[in-house]
């Protein structure tokens, strides 16, 4: 009963990878709206130094678009990431930037706090949040501005690819395997979702109008939670918005060049998931065939018709991952990748049901229900990560 149990899951996933193949196809086929072309400020706050970082932020500093404001913020005047900042003054001296320094910390959230210290240097009505690791296309703001001109639009976000922080051609297994999971299983799985009704919120790109912020609540009103992207695209459904999605494609930064490292990252994210989307989150297990297949094997112990069903699942996901990368113009990652990453996705997915913390930015965060939103509350633990 085991085997044919994990044997139903493989089809079921298999399945899956199929239909987020075809969303993602959909997806990039369509063609966004002209809309007006409003000035914007976007919001970038920085914490440290980084792989790629001058890299991710001079694509923003090379926007196709007519007038927009770059504001930065860091806590520190030691910040690293102030050096990048200078030199970027120096590579785009016409571009509106802006970078501010405050040590202030109202809230356990240090990206939150950073974004309501710098929100009153915004010049502009409509705000674009954007993190420090992504990589934006010329066309990134003209989409953001397309889709939050649509009627009924009160958030815009962004689904997103994987970058390894790496020369070209030299990817490490991480680097690899990071990229995998963000563009073959998060991005597809987030365009299937929005196929299926859902309107989620992605942090890498949060845009608004100040209008709209102000009646979420503000920054403030995200500064108690963890997952403050999902907490915003909560408030803004609650003013009876739609949460939209851009057509462009960024992409983030892939910087661990460990297993260790790349496991912890992903662990951060699945805990916070878990406790955002409990039940979306125990469901998504399906995703990795390649693990429930091999897993029939090793029930069965490995008969014929389970091992033409492992290999099948190999090079079905191989194909689908292939497609999804190529359609989203990531990079592309080794046909065999996928039977390694749901392994790795499913031991990252057990192990967060082991503990409530996170580590994240230096800080140990403890993930507690909350009764309203059953969201992810981020209380200080009182030591480092």
């Amino acid at each position: 009963m085991a085997a044919m149990a994990t044997a139903v899951i493989t089809i079921a996933g298999l399945i899956q990878a199929a239909a987020g193949w075809l969303v993602v196809r959909r997806f990039r086929a369509a063609k966004p709206r002209p809309g007006p072309r409003p000035p914007i400020t976007v919001l970038k706050p920085l914490c440290g130094d980084e792989p790629l970082l001058e890299e991710a932020l001079a694509s923003f500093c090379s926007q196709a678009y007519p007038r927009f404001q770059i504001v930065f913020g860091v806590h520190s005047r030691t910040d690293p990431a102030i050096t990048i900042v200078e030199r970027l003054r120096a590579r785009f001296p016409a571009l509106d930037m802006t970078l501010v320094v405050d040590p202030t910390k109202c809230c356990a959230n240090g990206k939150v706090a950073n974004l309501i210290n710098m929100y009153p240097y915004a010049r502009h009505d409509v705000l674009v949040v954007s993190d420090s690791d992504m990589h934006a296309p010329p066309d990134y703001l003209a989409c953001v501005a397309d889709a939050l001109g649509m009627p009924g639009t009160g958030l815009v976000t962004t689904i997103y690819t994987g970058q390894p922080a790496v020369k070209p051609g030299q990817p490490t297994l991480a680097g690899l395997l990071g990229s995998a999971y963000i563009t073959q299983s998060f991005a597809a799985g987030a365009l299937m979702a929005r196929a299926l009704g859902r309107q989620d919120c992605m942090g890498a790109t949060m845009a608004l109008t100040r209008a709209t912020l102000h009646r979420a609540g503000g920054f403030h009103a995200l500064s108690p939670y963890v997952a403050d992207d999902a907490m915003l695209g909560r408030k803004i459904r609650a003013l009876g918005l739609r949460v939209s999605l851009a057509r462009c494609v960024p992409a983030t930064t892939v910087g661990e060049r460990g297993l260790g490292a790349l496991f912890r990252h992903e662990l951060r994210w699945a805990r916070t998931i878990r406790a955002v989307a409990p039940l979306g989150f125990a469901v998504s297990m399906i995703q990795f065939p390649a693990f429930w297949s091999l897993l029939t094997v090793l029930l069965t112990g490995g008969t014929p018709a389970s091992t033409a069903l492992w290999l099948a699942s190999i090079a079905l996901r191989g194909t689908f991952g292939l497609s999804i990368e190529r359609d989203m113009g990531s990079i592309r990652t080794p046909f065999w990748l996928p039977a390694i990453r749901d392994v790795f996705s499913m031991a990252v997915l057990l192990t967060a049901y082991l503990g409530d913390e996170v580590a994240w930015r230096g800080h140990v965060l403890k993930l507690s229900d909350d009764t309203h939103f059953s969201a992810a509350r981020a209380q200080f633990a009182q030591r480092r990560g």
